[in-house]
């Protein structure tokens, strides 16, 4: 239903049974209709679905990993690595020759750029987790590599012109429109293979919500397991911010509602319902972006934290109510 909500509603509100003539091979009653649906509206929903289920299951990750409720699919830094990557093209395009700063402007060189610095914040991640014992320390060592990044787009944003600022500005508040269908298929398929991975790991993470020592005495090899959900976490989350820029909340705040509305532990519900439920928040959350009668087209992330926030602290106050 949100999926259809979302092709029907926009700039041109569109009847629910063109936009299924549309899905199923039939034809819309008018052309430009069909075309809005086919070639902007589809793309971007499927898009939000994407990026919904991979954020939303790479935040269920990291809490049962750190067993910290704030931690977020970002905490291990892959999304500063990714600005920190665009950052270098759009307010250091002026450091490139001609040729190689008009490739990297280009929506195919961002993306480029954007999944290289998630790509070398992942190896370091990597390699530090086979380096370390203490669970904990990866943490600060994500946390570090935030910091590390942030400081240096700083130094790029000091010096750079207003219209780099800009520039970066919008990619930072994250978008879902836009995306060729090549690029989508290339998401479609790092989503679903993260979310194989982390679908591996649904008996382990069981056992550690008591504690890694209880997980090693279930049998479970806790640094195999630990590394499988760094990797699918990290494939989620850089993949999905190199195409759409960081979408703030729905990783972080997703899985609580799961646990809220499921009322369970089991990581088998928990898996499903964070991608159905991450799925449909970020679909309605896209829909709210798009003002009817306007052509304009609200920003992703500022949704998503207006829309979710109050939703998250109704459900608490609902479940922690006096008797």
């Amino acid at each position: 239903m949100a999926f259809l909500l979302n092709l029907s509603l926009g700039s041109v509100k569109i009847p629910f049974i063109d936009v299924v003539h549309s899905l199923t091979g039939g034809e819309a009653s008018k052309s430009t209709w069909e075309y809005i649906i086919l070639h902007y509206r589809l793309p971007k929903a499927l898009t939000a679905l994407l990026a919904g289920m991979g954020l939303s299951v790479s935040g269920l990750l990291m809490q049962t990993l750190f067993r910290n409720p704030l931690a977020g699919p970002d905490v291990l830094g892959l999304s500063s690595g990714a600005s920190l990557g665009v950052a270098f093209v759009i307010l250091g395009a002026g450091f490139l020759p001609g040729i190689l700063s008009g490739f990297f402007l280009s929506p195919y060189g961002i993306v480029l750029a954007s999944t290289a610095g998630s790509f070398m914040v992942l190896l370091a991640i990597l390699v530090v987790s086979q380096r370390l014992r203490d669970t904990m320390a990866i943490l600060i060592i994500g946390l570090m590599f935030s910091s590390f990044t942030g400081a240096i787009v700083g130094v790029l944003t000091f010096f750079s012109t207003s219209e780099q600022l800009q520039k970066f500005t919008f990619w930072s508040l994250g978008s879902l429109g836009n995306l060729p269908w090549e690029h989508i298929i290339i998401l479609a398929v790092v989503c679903i293979a993260g979310l194989l991975l982390s679908a591996i790991c649904i008996k382990p993470l069981d056992a550690l919500l008591l504690g890694e020592r209880y997980a090693k005495s279930m049998g479970i090899n806790f640094k195999k397991t630990r590394f499988i959900i760094i990797l699918a976490a990290s494939l989620l989350t850089g993949t999905i911010t190199a195409f759409t820029g960081p979408i703030a909340f729905v990783g972080l705040v997703v899985p609580h509602i799961a646990k809220l509305v499921f009322k369970t532990s089991s990581h088998l519900i928990l898996y499903v319902g964070t991608i159905l439920s991450g799925a449909i928040i970020l679909l309605v959350c896209d829909t709210f972006t798009q003002m009817p009668g306007s052509e304009y087209v609200l920003p992703i992330n500022a949704i998503t934290s207006i829309i979710g926030a109050p939703i998250v602290i109704w459900l608490l106050m609902r479940k922690h109510k006096p008797v």
